[in-house]
């Protein structure tokens, strides 16, 4: 998957921008969370990164990230552990 493809499954992410960055399709993917789309971010970008981008969305301290701090952490934790579990 790339980019491209990413930002073409999740195309409400970000709108109407048509190539938007990394940066910007995994925080906006952060803010609205969503199981399957935090999946793909982290297939497509990496758990780290997807990760440290959030670490900079919580180190901001928006009403936006504060909002959706407990649905990230409950779905980053899962995604990590299926994926700890898979390594297995």
């Amino acid at each position: 998957m790339s980019r491209d493809s990413f930002h073409a499954r999740h195309p409400g992410l970000i709108w109407p921008v048509d190539r938007p960055s990394d940066v910007v399709l995994m925080q906006a993917a952060l803010l609205a969370p969503r199981f399957h789309t935090l999946l793909d971010a982290c297939l497509e970008f990496g758990a780290e990164r997807l990760r440290a981008e959030w670490q900079i969305l919580q180190n901001e301290g928006t009403l936006e990230a504060q909002r959706a701090a407990p649905e990230v952490h409950r779905i980053l934790r899962h995604i990590e552990e299926g994926f700890a579990d898979a390594q297995a």
